[in-house]
């Protein structure tokens, strides 16, 4: 196997720059109801109640299909379920520019494309970190992590133009294109493991233990892992926090803060441009997250990143009813710490759980994440029916944010006599590797 030479390209760098890529149209994808609430209501005279419905069933789909992507990952290959993947996310993006009933909406958006696109979720992310990189793990999480606000930038304005220039439908056309388009590009340059270049992972050397490939039926190495992780504190404790991570961003702020600047005023394209400002700030701010995560206690720094979120969020209800320059300041401190969250989390699961059962683990936590985003996209919805705007919501996330920030110090520090070692693999695994509990 070739050794790298210091100074030499590692391959490594290209299949994370692929990734980096799916997970932007992927991001741009999810973006796109967020311009859409207000239009779809003023055409079929849905509310957004109903409207929030979709990206609820969206986000729970999102997530739960993360863990079984991953385990497909292990059996058929990476390459193979993001063409797959991408492909049907794209056909369902098209087909929802002809929509004229909700159950479309819920079928195409809520179902297919949640279910694609958790093919392409922070689980990718962590398999390719995980088989790839043995240095620069952290840095590479965070990356890539920040191009969910990549995503948004470079889409939310483009799409909120055209809805507001050609229709609704436009931008649906629009991000079916552009998910397209990437589809020969995974297919050309992704790569499974660094073994199918006849390379070690970037950073490892001779002494480095390889990663040993899962086996067996994926569905079961999914719900074994599942198990295993249920019967430990440890994942408790990360999966609450990711819950009240997607609740207080994808789910609240992702969803909602675009209808919540217009009803103070704003117009849309001006309310999606600010949303696509946190993505600028997010990929300052998750970059030096992966960073840190590699230097520093990931537990510590996601205490203070969940705790300074719930301070922002208590912050937001006055930004918006204050002048433009206070609303920037909410916009800049929470965008730094959009998903600065998301190395932490992955490093922390892979330090605790191995890295051979890290990315499936992740998947359910991040399952987690998905499901509190789900409970905000409706739940805010539903209260705005109910109250007439979003205070209460963005108070009640802030407080959450807050007690996350207390938990996350309770998670055992991995490598220290914190409990029992008990397998993660499901038992006809071969490769099981133990974990520190």
């Amino acid at each position: 196997m070739n050794e790298t030479k210091p100074g030499k390209f590692h391959y490594a760098w290209v299949v994370a720059g692929v990734t980096f890529l799916t997970l932007i149209v992927s991001a741009g994808v999810r973006s796109t109801p967020s311009t859409l609430v207000v239009p779809l209501q003023e055409a079929f005279g849905w509310n957004r109640s109903e409207i929030s419905l979709a990206v609820s069933i969206n986000l729970v789909l999102f997530g739960l299909f993360g863990p079984f992507a991953a385990a497909l990952m292990e059996k058929f290959g990476m390459r193979r379920v993001m063409v797959i993947a991408l492909t049907t996310v794209g056909i369902a993006a098209a087909l929802t520019s002809q929509i004229n009933a909700t159950w479309q909406l819920y079928v195409l958006w809520g179902v297919v494309v949640g279910i694609g696109t958790g093919a392409t979720a922070t689980v990718l992310s962590a398999t390719v970190s995980n088989r790839w990189f043995t240095k620069r793990r952290g840095l590479v999480v965070g990356l890539l992590s920040a191009s969910n606000a990549s995503g948004q930038l470079i889409f939310l304005p483009l799409l909120a133009w055209l809805v507001s220039t050609y229709g609704w439908q436009s931008a649906s056309i629009t991000t079916a294109i552009a998910v397209l388009l990437v589809v020969p590009v995974v297919a050309i340059f992704m790569r499974n493991y660094p073994k199918d270049k006849d390379l070690r992972p970037y950073g490892a050397t001779a002494e480095t233990e390889p990663l040993k490939p899962l086996t067996g039926n994926p569905f079961m190495l999914a719900l074994g892992t599942l198990g295993r992780g249920l019967r430990d504190r440890n994942f408790w404790i990360l999966g609450g926090s990711f819950f009240v991570c997607g609740l207080s961003t994808n789910g609240l702020i992702g969803t909602h803060l675009i209808p919540a600047a217009m009803d103070h005023g704003f117009a849309e394209v001006t309310a999606a441009s600010l949303v696509a400002a946190i993505g600028v700030f997010d990929v300052i701010g998750t970059t030096i997250s992966g960073w840190l995560s590699d230097r520093f206690d990931n537990r510590k720094l996601l205490s203070w990143y969940y705790g300074l979120r719930g301070l922002s969020l208590l912050f937001l209800p006055y930004a918006l009813t204050s002048t433009f320059a206070t609303l920037i300041i909410f916009i800049v401190f929470y965008g730094l710490d959009w998903v600065a969250t998301v190395p932490p989390t992955v490093r922390l699961t892979s330090d605790v759980y191995g890295k051979s059962h890290g990315s499936i683990m992740y998947g359910w936590i991040f399952a987690a994440h998905q499901l509190g985003a789900a409970v905000a996209a409706f739940g805010a919805g539903t209260l705005y029916t109910w109250l007439g705007d979003y205070s209460s919501s963005f108070w009640l996330a802030g407080l959450l944010c807050l007690v996350a920030s207390g938990m996350v110090l309770r998670i055992s520090r991995p490598g220290t006599a914190s409990g029992k070692t008990i397998p993660v693999a499901p038992p006809d695994t071969k490769s099981a590797e133990p974990a520190a509990i």
